[in-house]
């Protein structure tokens, strides 16, 4: 793995996740206590032995770059490859908009020129999972595919208020495993899997096929490969991804992944065998005070907890009141419950204050309030 280098396009603020990501870009929300989504596939990479990564940014990136910093977290603080950062800039043929995938990586060009290594992991980052990419390399290598994509039978339900940014792609596979036709924000197909937009290929073979796309004024990368498919152009491969993973691009998809983790099975088969990396605060443990009740909830350090909190997660300095009842919630960092609140399915971003009342949505259909407000 010390050919492969790592790209990471962190697409534009997702409306379909509303106000979650008004203020942040979909890489940079938080999840499960202490992660951001970009923490598991940049772990994956790292823990793959991956030592080059470039972050394509877009918008709404302060709080991204503010997170990863100079990637000492992940031990790419190094003076020979390590984390790139790349932001938008203007030039008279770069606007700082891209329209997908394909023109992130024609604005950094430069850096995919310069790096060195034969092999590119590109990803996204809407999917959350956690593994290592050894195998799936091997396994592009020996079947002398151009393209390798990962791909999973574990189909995520379609968001009613799912944007263009976020449509699922499937793969058609043969019997040998390589992909016949990709089929784009289409209805389910029967038995097609699902693409994690997770590809392999090589470093020069996407510098071509970026300067393909451009020509053809086709922004995606999974358009440009339907095309180069369907005109037997591209020799591509689908590989299976089999341990848990969660495509988040909806609020219902949001929700499900951190209830998900409250369930010791699947909280254990996720983190077990990877270690996923993220940024560390030096917080104080999390304090439960005379009459507190917790019960199957992740409580972050630095918390205080004086009521009841039962199935829900709670991120870093979060505060229970005395006599408040916190069921089935999402509460992010520094929020504020007062005595006596009740709030039942409920996603409370950053810096939330409740004085008084109860407040109370639904498991398909979760209230959402955004950053700073107060109730």
């Amino acid at each position: 793995m010390n050919d492969v280098m790592g790209l990471i396009y962190t697409t534009k603020d997702d409306y379909s996740l509303r106000e979650l990501t008004a203020s942040r870009a979909v890489a940079a929300l938080p999840v499960i206590g202490r992660y951001r989504i970009i923490d598991f596939v940049l772990s994956s990479m790292v823990n793959s032995g991956i030592t080059n990564v470039g972050v394509i940014m877009q918008r709404n990136y302060h709080s991204l770059m503010d997170h990863l910093g100079a990637g000492k977290e992940w031990d790419l603080h190094r003076k020979k490859d390590g984390l790139f950062i790349l932001p938008p800039f203007q030039t008279r043929e770069n606007f700082g908009i891209y329209e997908g995938t394909l023109d992130g990586i024609k604005s950094n060009i430069s850096y995919l020129r310069r790096s060195k290594q034969t092999y590119v992991v590109l990803t996204g980052t809407y999917s959350v999972f956690n593994t290592t990419f050894d195998d799936m390399l091997k396994d592009h290598i020996s079947s002398g595919a151009d393209v390798t994509m990962m791909y999973s039978h574990l189909v995520p339900e379609r968001a009613p208020d799912m944007s263009s940014v976020s449509q699922h792609t499937y793969l058609c596979l043969d019997d040998e495993g390589f992909v016949k036709n990709i089929e784009i924000g289409v209805e389910r197909p029967e038995n097609a899997p699902f693409s994690m937009k997770v590809a392999i290929m090589k470093r020069e073979f996407l510098i071509n096929l970026v300067e393909t796309a451009q020509n053809q004024g086709v922004h995606d990368l999974h358009k440009i490969l339907q095309t180069g498919v369907e005109n037997k152009l591209a020799k591509v491969r689908g590989y299976e991804y089999k341990g848990y993973h969660k495509r988040v691009d909806s609020i219902q998809s949001f929700y499900e992944l951190n209830m998900d983790m409250l369930d010791s099975k699947v909280r254990n088969q996720f983190f077990g065998e990877h270690v996923v990396y993220t940024k560390v605060r030096d917080e104080v443990p999390a304090r439960y005070l005379s009459g507190a009740v917790a019960k199957n909830s992740l409580v972050a350090d630095g918390c205080i907890i004086e009521g009841e909190v039962e199935n829900s997660v709670l991120f870093r300095g979060v505060h229970v009141a005395k006599g408040a009842k916190v069921r089935n919630c999402i509460l992010m960092q520094e929020c504020s419950i007062m005595e006596n609140v009740e709030l039942e399915n409920v996603i409370f971003d950053k810096s939330v204050t409740v004085s008084s009342g109860r407040l109370v949505g639904h498991s398909s259909f979760p209230i959402v309030i955004g950053k700073g407000k107060r109730l």
